[in-house]
């Protein structure tokens, strides 16, 4: 019995597509995929930013010490609201990354997640990153929308919201470096 070449191709193609579902380099290949498929996230219309008006929000940090989100008033604002089992997340986080080192310290980050401490801790250090991890108190009143995940806001010094993205975005490129250069010079 004489296997064809095509058969041999869909035999091939099948243990492809299989390898997505069963093995790691499926789950690499849907990461590199979520990255290779998000963009610069969009600007608002200035005609159209909402503005945030109530600043008290209850946050932990990295230490799960208390602290109001109050201490950002008056300052150029990034908050993404991540989890750690959202394979999105993970995709974005990368450059989240990129942006933080690029702007630590000329822009406040509130990388934002509900899980508990140690699962986060473990997967900052899987993965090196080194942005501050900020922890959301349930049922605190909150400055922004954080039922969806991931999202995230750019927020500038007089409190107007002029990036808000459901879902993953490039975070560095050009657009968001220019913007974040602009908010800050104002």
């Amino acid at each position: 019995m004489k296997i064809s070449r095509k058969t041999i191709l869909n035999v091939i193609l099948i243990l492809f597509i299989l390898s997505f579902f069963v093995t790691p380099i499926g789950y690499y290949g849907k990461i590199w995929l979520n990255r290779a498929f998000s963009f610069s996230p969009s600007v608002i219309e200035k005609s159209e930013r909402q503005q945030i008006t109530d600043y008290d929000w209850q946050l932990k940090d990295e230490d799960w010490n208390f602290f109001n989100f109050k201490r950002s008033k008056g300052n150029v604002i990034l908050i993404n609201l991540w989890a750690s089992w959202r394979l999105p997340s993970e995709a974005e986080l990368a450059s989240i990354q990129e942006l933080y080192d690029k702007y630590k310290g000329k822009v406040d980050f509130y990388i934002v997640t509900n899980e508990e401490q140690e699962p986060v801790k473990a997967f900052m250090e899987e993965h090196n990153f080194t942005f501050p991890v900020t922890y959301l108190i349930i049922g605190e009143k909150m400055a922004v929308d954080t039922s969806k995940v991931p999202s995230s806001y750019v927020i500038d010094k007089a409190g107007n919201i002029v990036i808000h993205n459901e879902g993953i975005a490039d975070w560095s490129t050009t657009k968001v470096y220019k913007l974040l250069d602009e908010l800050i010079a104002e």
